[in-house]
């Protein structure tokens, strides 16, 4: 087995170019990609998620990508369990494992490991949310500092969805969100990570994501979801989540025009890359931020000896 080789991970709002930029890596040093795409895990929709068709992947292995049927949950647990394996197969090969996708959760899993808090129910959930939207963020957490005073610091006091969830948690289960946190243990120590982010600015990024969206449109994106439509997916599977169903459901039932479904798909991709944006700030200050114009120049620099752990570590 390969264990003197860093695993590569890539990250990046989406339609900033990560699944090329891993095909770039995959190529120069031998290495085979995996998904890490909450939404491109799933059977179908190969338009709407974005999916790497032939063409894209070049000649190079790709895994966990389109293997989990629309109708099934899939939740972040169960990706960790299949990356972990896959992982351990391509190095038992002498490759290296490229991690690509936009989905923060699944990185976080992979790096900390997965924290086992119980479940909790969501009656109780939304009991919280609806404390927070009455007294507002700052009264919030400061109801959440009196809780829970080790939460202090651990993150930005105006983050929300985290304040919310060390609420809950604590709520709960009367055990701190970071205390859960110190139990868990990660398969792979964090030196063994190579972290690349992609950085684009915003104007070139909704250049991007308005092409994108028109691009999705011309290949056929329209007859997808009319597919879709047809299998009659329970409303309450994650899949129904992909950018894209909705609005062009509102196309197809004739409620928006097509131009009304592309901005609206449009507008719902920026705020979701907004979204990734935010944790990549706050969630992601170890990786290293590349530009799209330093992608070229860092693949033409990079070769399987600058991988090695004792090199880059």
């Amino acid at each position: 087995m390969d264990n003197l080789s860093k695993i590569i991970l890539i990250s990046g709002p989406t339609a900033s170019g990560k699944s090329n930029f891993a095909v770039k890596i995959a190529k120069k040093i031998k290495g085979e990609i995996i998904n890490a795409d909450s939404m491109q895990v799933y059977k179908k929709l190969k338009i709407l998620t974005a999916k790497p068709n032939l063409k894209d992947k070049k000649g190079i292995k790709h895994h966990l990508y389109g293997l989990i049927d629309l109708n099934k949950k899939f939740s972040t647990g169960d990706w960790l369990k299949k990356v972990i394996k896959k992982i351990k197969e391509i190095k038992k090969r002498k490759k290296i494992p490229i991690l690509v996708g936009g989905t923060g959760l699944y990185f976080q899993s992979l790096i900390n490991g997965l924290v086992e808090i119980p479940e909790i129910p969501i009656k109780f959930r939304n009991k919280i949310r609806a404390i927070h939207k009455k007294e507002g963020q700052k009264k919030f957490y400061k109801k959440l500092l009196q809780i829970d005073p080790k939460v202090k610091f651990k993150f930005d006091p105006n983050d929300s969805q985290r304040s919310i969830r060390a609420f809950e948690i604590k709520s709960f289960t009367n055990v701190s969100m970071y205390d859960w946190l110190d139990k868990t243990t990660p398969v792979f120590k964090e030196n063994e990570f190579l972290k690349l982010y992609i950085n684009v600015e915003r104007q070139e990024l909704i250049k991007r994501i308005n092409e994108r969206v028109l691009l999705m449109v011309k290949k056929g994106a329209i007859r997808e979801v009319q597919k879709f439509i047809s299998l009659k997916i329970k409303k309450d599977q994650t899949v129904n989540k992909v950018i894209g169903i909705d609005e062009l459901t509102q196309y197809l039932k004739n409620k928006i025009n097509l131009e009304q479904a592309i901005e609206l798909i449009s507008i719902k991709t920026r705020q979701y890359a907004k979204r990734q944006a935010t944790w990549a700030r706050t969630r992601m200050t170890s990786w290293d931020k590349i530009s799209l114009n330093k992608i070229d120049a860092f693949v033409k620099k990079l070769d399987k000896s600058s991988l090695k752990l004792d090199q880059l570590t």
